[in-house]
């Protein structure tokens, strides 16, 4: 009996013991000298992953695997970690260190992964660990998985950039400067017609599941817009609405820093998959006698052999006017959707309404739906405008845009009374009797002729004229 008494006494203070040993650094150490003799007894192999490849391009598999190892809950348990905070205020996020180890475990087999810096100022090295014995098992279906997890966290939690190119002072490298892309559009805030907008979406949604279709017919996996229309109807708001939908950075390339075409190829090359490119008022550009990048230029960015430099990308292109385009830009297989925004119509303007004023309906609406059909709009950003600046009286919000609609059909219809009577002039003074400038003409008729043309041109400058924009 009494031996039974101590042999419960000794578990018990063995116990004790254990669970004191498990609270200091002693069985920690033990842990770590038992498995570091365990790894001695078996040949290892490394591999390296360097942050740049030799052109000095980012090695897109070093930051795919920084992502996945700073996920790891063994982060946290490592000797030592870098915290830093996140977007948010109350986001604290673990970073690995130079120099640290951390450890992963794969289908039964233990890796080890390491951050080096070989130089001073030179780049980081990341090193994976693994023995020999394990190599052929788990070496391709390990960095796979850490493909697939790490796509899936950089999508979750992507921090949206813009980038922008720019002019390089000498000894520097890279063409794109990036910032936070926070602007507020959606497809839910944005103003234009709901079974366009829904098309887009459907369009855009059925773009991002068909990488193996693309593959299958042998094209790349790209689309491209076309978004025409006059300014200030929405079409930065869409290509901001499209870049959210989709989760891409945006590219947005102002050809006016572009030096030539090779340099537009670079900058095309040097964009990543995910992303949107986008090219606003290239009519404008095109139009230009002087410019640095020829048609042929802009005609390969768009479909050629440089445009398979990655996948998964949207392309974007803003117009004024595409009437004025070479046809050979606007062909199928270079643009794939275009979409037209038009000046601001009464269905659209009751939506303005409803988001800027939080009114439906106003017993100024049919006033309104009457200077419509006649004929006469503003832009959505010019009706927004005006809304803003009388938010707090929807009344007199209501009242502005009906006075500045009316000063626009009005300076419509006094072009159009010029225009008519331009050409009546010009149809009676020309036929048998000389043309125009016949001594027979008297000189009154001529400086009535004048006084109309001139009248004319002048009202085509005034800034509230915006029929003369064809969509």
């Amino acid at each position: 009996m009494e031996n039974m008494i101590l042999l419960l006494f000794a578990i018990l203070g063995l116990c004790l013991i254990l669970r004191f040993l498990s609270k200091t650094s002693f069985l920690h150490i033990i842990l770590n000298q038992f498995q570091s003799l365990e790894d001695k007894l078996h040949v290892h192999q490394s591999y390296r992953v360097p942050q740049f490849n030799h052109l000095f391009q980012e090695n897109e598999l070093y930051r795919k695997v920084s992502t996945y190892l700073n996920s790891l809950p063994s982060l946290e348990d490592s000797d030592f970690t870098n915290l830093f905070t996140g977007s948010k205020s109350n986001d604290i996020r673990l970073r690995l260190d130079i120099n640290q180890t951390i450890q992963d475990v794969f289908l039964g087999a233990r890796v080890s992964w390491t951050i080096q810096k070989p130089e001073e100022n030179g780049p980081r090295v990341l090193v994976l660990r693994l023995r020999k014995n394990d190599k052929r098992r788990i070496l391709r279906p390990y960095l796979q998985h850490i493909l697939s997890v790490a796509g899936d966290i950089s999508q979750r939690k992507k921090e949206l950039k813009l980038c922008m190119n720019v002019d390089i002072p000498s000894g520097e490298n890279g063409r794109w400067r990036s910032v936070p892309f926070n602007h507020p559009a959606s497809f839910d805030t944005l103003v234009m017609d709901v079974d366009l907008k829904n098309k887009v979406k459907a369009d855009l949604e059925t773009f991002l599941k068909s990488k193996q279709f693309y593959h299958r017919l042998g094209r790349v996996w790209q689309r491209s817009y076309l978004l025409y229309g006059p300014s200030g109807t929405g079409k930065s708001s869409f290509v901001a609405a499209m870049a959210r939908f989709l989760n891409f950075d945006l590219y947005d390339i102002d050809l006016s820093k572009v030096s030539d075409d090779s340099d537009l190829k670079m900058l095309l090359l040097q964009t990543t998959s995910k992303s949107m490119i986008v090219v606003e008022d290239l009519d404008r550009f095109l139009m230009e006698k002087c410019r640095d990048v020829s048609l042929s230029g802009i005609l390969n960015f768009m479909d050629g052999i440089v445009s398979c430099g990655g996948e998964e990308r949207v392309m974007v292109f803003t117009m004024n006017n595409k009437e004025q385009v070479d046809q050979a830009v606007l062909r199928p297989g270079r643009i794939d959707v275009h979409v037209q925004f038009p000046l601001c119509d009464f269905s659209s303007f009751k939506n303005l309404a409803n988001n800027y004023l939080g009114v439906k309906e106003h017993k100024l609406f049919p006033q309104l739906e009457y200077i419509f059909q006649g004929g006469a709009s503003l832009t959505p950003a010019e009706i927004g405008e005006i809304m803003i600046s009388n938010k707090s009286s929807p009344t007199r919000a209501l009242k502005s845009v009906i006075t500045a609609m009316q000063a626009t059909g009005s300076t419509k219809s006094r072009r159009s009374s010029c225009d008519s009577e331009s050409f009546r002039i010009l149809e009676e003074t020309s036929g048998d009797q000389g043309g125009l400038f016949s001594r027979d003409h008297s000189v009154r008729d001529f400086r009535k002729l004048y006084g109309l043309l001139k009248m004319g041109s002048r009202r085509k400058d005034e800034p509230l004229d915006l029929g003369a924009v064809e969509t």
